[in-house]
């Protein structure tokens, strides 16, 4: 709501206001609707794909030098990389919240939000070459081990 002269003489010659009748009125609210279930849409869609990472652990082989320093990086384009190859996802490197690139080995839990109220973690964990056998199954033993302990949290859950 806004003054009459204001509406009349600058914001409805400017076609960026309409009067408020009924039509325009119930035509607002059938956008507002279509984005709402737009948005609920999205965000099932991003739980799914948060449920689908839950204990994912990603392992990539790098040649380190001494201390345990990279030749190179692991960066967040390599971590989606690694997660479309892996889960066959669409997900965009600006969603995988990493401060700046790996460069030492080790393990790293890495946050990806896909929405604002929506976000999933992941394991990564970066070895030495030929290492990554070892280390893969390893980590494919704890992911199984954290996803037990969660399916049995959520059915004690379900008891109470």
């Amino acid at each position: 709501k806004v003054a009459n002269g204001y509406g009349r003489n600058y914001l409805l010659p400017q076609g960026v206001a309409t009067l408020a009748t009924a039509s325009a009125l119930k035509q607002a609210q059938a956008i507002r609707q279509a984005g709402e279930l737009t948005r609920a849409k999205e965000k099932s869609d991003a739980e799914a794909i948060a449920n689908q990472l839950k204990g994912a652990v990603l392992v990539f082989e790098r040649r380190a030098g001494t201390q345990d320093k990279l030749y190179g990086s692991v960066t967040a384009n390599d971590i989606v990389q690694a997660l479309n190859d892996k889960f066959g996802l669409e997900i965009d490197k600006r969603k995988v919240s990493l401060p700046e690139p790996i460069r030492t080995l080790g393990r790293w839990d890495v946050s990806i939000k896909l929405m604002i109220e929506v976000s999933a973690s992941v394991k990564v964990v970066v070895v030495q070459e030929g290492e990554a056998q070892d280390v893969a199954l390893t980590a494919s033993v704890e992911a199984e081990e954290t996803k037990a302990e969660e399916v049995a949290e959520a059915a004690e859950v379900e008891t109470e």
